[in-house]
């Protein structure tokens, strides 16, 4: 991309993030790393697919934006919504489309110094020729599919209808904000996500045609019919990836419930989630965050161990919270301590093994999308995964 473009736009770009505060500081350094690793490409289309994505996905962020923050909670105490996105989130979702476009301007250099230096007839092409260089659709399938999970997210928290467990046999109900969960109208909303990414590829993507016909680095022209094949494709890939995403948040990402108001509590910028120490234990059966706080505050008081924790008024006489099997809630113990529920876990897990956070779970899903459209469209077109960076 030619820098006098490419240098305003990345600016622009970054005083956007900073004036809407749509990036932190260090979000903000990672997209401007990021533009640049686009920019490097000698076509367009990398850096315009990362503005559209990323202006796409702040405007969707803002819809109804005062609707959303009142359907989840915030880890740190306050209504839920999305703050600014970290340098986390941002590597998460273009990292690999940064890799895939520094690995093409690569080969579209090594094709150029056949020409150029050995003066020979490349293998491929400098325009993009129906089965093409196989790096090209890992890009677009990587902006497809985590625009599609944006835009899912996003819109489909405001669907009228609950979202469905799509791990569950039983595709039970859940809160709005349950990783995992989907709606008919999130679906939708993916494949409108997804087909913007492909509509701008197709516009931006210099495909060939007559003039390039018989060139040296040319190829044949595109027919309606190919076009079409590689639109639809895309675009369903993309919504195939927002499913990937939901279950593998389904199953590796822990949703926490907020018992009090039956909301789902959201991590800031992406991360874990902690549940009440006495969920934990329920689910470990070791108490292991509770040996956590002990230990923590032996550390301070000098002590070790019970000695080191102040006592709970509540605990204290109906036994300890680690050797009584008394249930102090049981209507039949005539002796138990009077309380407002202050013992009950206030956090719970509503679904998923705490195994990844978000972000994990966002670059996985890109990477797994990118990686298998590649070969997806190696095997259509019959081309060797083994000649991916051939000139």
């Amino acid at each position: 991309m030619k820098a006098i473009i490419a240098v305003p736009a990345t600016l622009a770009l970054v005083y956007r993030a900073y004036s809407h505060n749509s990036l932190t500081p260090l979000g903000i350094l990672a997209a401007a790393l990021t533009a640049t690793a686009h920019a490097v490409h000698p076509w367009n289309l990398p850096f315009v697919l990362l503005c559209v994505f990323f202006l796409a996905g702040t405007r969707v962020t803002k819809i109804k934006a005062d609707v959303k923050t009142s359907l989840t909670l915030n880890s740190q105490g306050s209504t839920g919504g999305e703050g600014p996105r970290t340098h986390v989130q941002v590597l998460a979702n273009s990292l690999m489309a940064s890799i895939l476009s520094l690995l093409h301007a690569y080969q579209l250099h090594m094709r150029r110094d056949v020409v150029v230096a050995h003066r020979e007839i490349p293998d491929g092409s400098f325009c993009y020729k129906w089965g093409g260089d196989i790096l090209v659709i890992g890009i677009i399938a990587n902006y497809a599919v985590v625009c599609a999970d944006t835009f899912s997210s996003e819109l489909g928290i405001l669907s009228r209808t609950s979202p469905r467990l799509i791990t569950s046999f039983t595709l039970r109900k859940v809160p709005p904000g349950t990783n995992g969960g989907v709606t008919l109208w999130g679906l939708i909303a993916g494949l409108l996500g997804s087909m913007i990414i492909v509509a701008t590829a197709l516009v931006f993507l210099p495909l060939c045609n007559e003039e390039t016909k018989g060139r040296i680095g040319g190829g044949e022209s595109w027919t309606l019919e190919q076009k079409a094949t590689l639109a639809w494709g895309l675009s369903l890939w993309g919504v195939l990836g927002s499913l990937l995403d939901s279950f593998l948040g389904g199953w590796f990402q822990r949703s926490v419930k907020d018992v009090r108001s039956g909301k789902i509590v959201e991590g800031e910028g992406g991360i874990r989630v902690l549940t009440s120490s006495k969920d934990t234990d329920a689910q470990s059966g070791e108490g292991f965050e509770g040996k956590l706080t002990t230990d923590a505050k032996a550390k301070v008081l000098h002590g070790e161990g019970d000695n080191a924790v102040e006592k709970n008024p509540i605990l204290s006489k109906s036994g300890s919270a680690g050797s009584s099997t008394k249930d102090p809630y049981d209507p039949k113990d005539k002796h138990r301590a009077s309380h407002f529920g202050d013992s009950k876990p206030t956090r719970v897990s509503e679904s998923g093994l705490d195994l990844l956070d978000n972000n994990d779970v966002n670059f996985l899903m890109a990477f797994t999308m990118s990686v298998g459209a590649m070969a997806l469209a190696g095997w259509y077109w019959e081309v060797p995964l083994d000649n991916i960076l051939k000139a």
